[in-house]
């Protein structure tokens, strides 16, 4: 039988999918995320961003006041996952 969290993280990703337009996105996060989260979230992206783009980790943390451990998550993430690089290189 399959483990509970498996299922419930599965029902989250079935709804992503379904999400066709930004305004649709932004309202199921609205009800979906406290504004911390979202703005956590936003954070990690917009630093994808900026370090694809060949900011240096300086630049990025002077920017986005991210902490020094999540610029180096997202930055692992970037070099050796494949998220980050799938969906933002779209």
């Amino acid at each position: 039988m399959a483990d509970l969290k498996d299922i419930e993280f599965k029902e989250l990703l079935e709804a992503i999918v379904k999400i066709d337009n930004i305004e649709d996105c932004r309202l199921f996060l609205d009800d979906l995320l406290t504004r911390q989260e979202a703005e956590s979230l936003s954070q990690r992206v917009h630093a994808a961003n900026l370090l694809l783009s060949g900011k240096t980790y300086v630049e990025v943390n002077e920017e986005t006041k991210i902490s020094s451990a999540t610029l180096a998550r997202v930055n692992k993430c970037l070099k050796y996952g494949k998220g980050y690089n799938k969906i933002l290189k779209k």
